[in-house]
Order: structure tokens, then sequence, then C-alpha cells
């Protein structure tokens, strides 16, 4: 079964929509999903019905290859977060589920105590590319979540998660050869990779590095396994990546508008 485009890209805005207005809950029960990532730690808030209902995001330099290094500042990030979300939706935030890069489940309790330690009761642990999957619902197919610290991936059939990889290339690699290319900060050259009128510039400069992403899938899946390469994650919202990625493996690859906000929006669906 592919994955209805439809009915992701139309959630996905909502989840996006959810960034700036909140929107009424159609039940009692409030979801949570954490996600601590390389670049940004993001809070997603649904409902029971699995309605986006609020979404807070901040820009946060707290892990590494999917790993804690900076506790202190990861549990102040999640903290104001949630003390955002909260103000904006005029009660506490209880229940929260949590997702890990797929290889990297042995700091899950770091992130686990980061989660409880900003005042969430942690109700299940995932790995990251499971997480998009509660989204895109897909049956047979890999499931590619390049964030800024890993490209992690999830072979999927009939529906089930057959296998997990993940390796320490990501956005945060395309944004140091960014710098060097253009001799400026890690900084100004974040700005360049966020900026979507930048993308078809910077494209040939990345390419090596996105091939060498595409490489580490190719690693795992061929197209005898699969024929289709489902992308979420941050980096993945570089324009034209889905191109060099399929030309690379021979394999279809598709990604929806925002493929930033799916991961985080799938740990909620996964809070109990």
């Amino acid at each position: 079964m592919q994955m209805d485009m439809k009915r992701v890209e139309d959630f996905m805005k909502r989840v996006e929509e959810s960034e700036k207005t909140t929107f009424q809950p159609v039940s009692e029960k409030l979801k949570v999903g954490v996600d601590l990532g390389t670049a940004y730690i993001v809070l997603v808030v649904l409902d029971e019905e699995n309605n986006p209902i609020a979404c807070e995001k901040k820009a946060a330099d707290v892990l590494r290859d999917g790993v804690v290094v900076d506790y202190t500042g990861a549990l102040q990030a999640v903290k104001d977060l949630k003390a955002k979300l909260e103000a904006r939706l005029g009660r506490e935030l209880v229940n929260c589920a949590i997702a890990m890069p797929a290889g990297t489940e042995s700091s899950a309790k770091t992130h686990q105590y980061v989660a409880e330690g900003a005042g969430f009761e942690v109700t299940n642990i995932l790995d990251e590319p499971s997480s998009a999957n509660a989204i895109y619902q897909i049956q047979d197919g890999v499931i590619v979540d390049i964030g800024g610290g890993t490209t992690g991936l999830a072979i999927l059939k009939d529906g089930k998660v057959v296998e997990v990889e993940d390796e320490p290339t990501g956005g945060t690699h395309l944004t140091l050869v960014l710098a060097g290319n253009y001799h400026i900060s890690i900084k100004e050259a974040e700005a360049i990779k966020q900026d979507y009128s930048r993308h078809k510039e910077i494209l040939p400069v990345v390419k090596a590095v996105i091939e060498k992403m595409a490489t580490i899938i190719k690693r795992y899946v061929s197209q005898a396994d699969t024929d289709t390469i489902y992308l979420c994650g941050g980096t993945c919202c570089l324009t034209g990546i889905e191109g060099i990625i399929e030309k690379e493996t021979g394999i279809r690859t598709i990604k929806p508008t925002n493929p930033f906000l799916v991961t985080p929006a799938g740990i909620a669906m996964s809070c109990r």
C-alpha cells in the first residue's frame, strides 16, 4: 500500500498551522510528542483523535548524533516549550512519548530523564523512523529520517518494522560543507540552508554529502527489497534532495511538502 499523499499533506499542514494557532481539542485527553533533535527541540500536542492542537519548537544545540551532550540545556528547552504550550492551552500537559534515532536506543534513558525532569510522564519510547510511519501508514517500503545528526531508516514489511539502521551523517554535515565553501560561520551557513530561495544555488555544493546519505540507504536496501523510499526529517526540507537520492539508489523517492514535523507529530500519535 502506497502512502496517501493527500491525507499526509493535509495533516502536516494542520500541524504546521498549530505552531501559530491553538486548535480546540475534541477530547479531554491530550497526547504530546517530545522530539529532541540535533538542531531543534519540538513538542507537538494532539487530541485523542490525533487532531493537531498546538506545536512549539526551539533551535537547540544539545545533542550530537542522537545523544544528549548538554543535559541542562535540553532540560531547560523542554521546560520552556512545555510552559509555552500550557500557557496556550490553559492546562497542564502530563503524558508524552519520546523517540530515538534508530540504533541509539542505549541513550533512551537520558532522553527519558530530560522529559521527566521537565514534568512529563513518559508513556512510550520509539525509534524515529517508526514514529514517522504513524503518519505515513505504509505497509511496505523504507522510511528514511534525515535529521541534523543522523540518517536513520526503517524497513517495513506488511506494516511492521523489520529492520532499523542509523548512521551519523545528517544536516550538520551539510552546514559544515556550506560554511567551508562560502568561508562563513556555522550560524550563517545554517541560515542559508534554511533559506528556500537559495536551495537551487547550494544543492550542487552539498550534493556529495547527499550522495553519501544515499550510499548509506543503498547499503541496507535494494530495488529487490522496496519500490519506494519515503523521506522525513528536517534535512529533507532541502529542495531537490529527493532527486539526488532517487538517482543514486535507483529507487523512487518521495517526501511531503514539510517533512520536518512528521517525526514529532508521529511521536505524539504514539503517546498513550
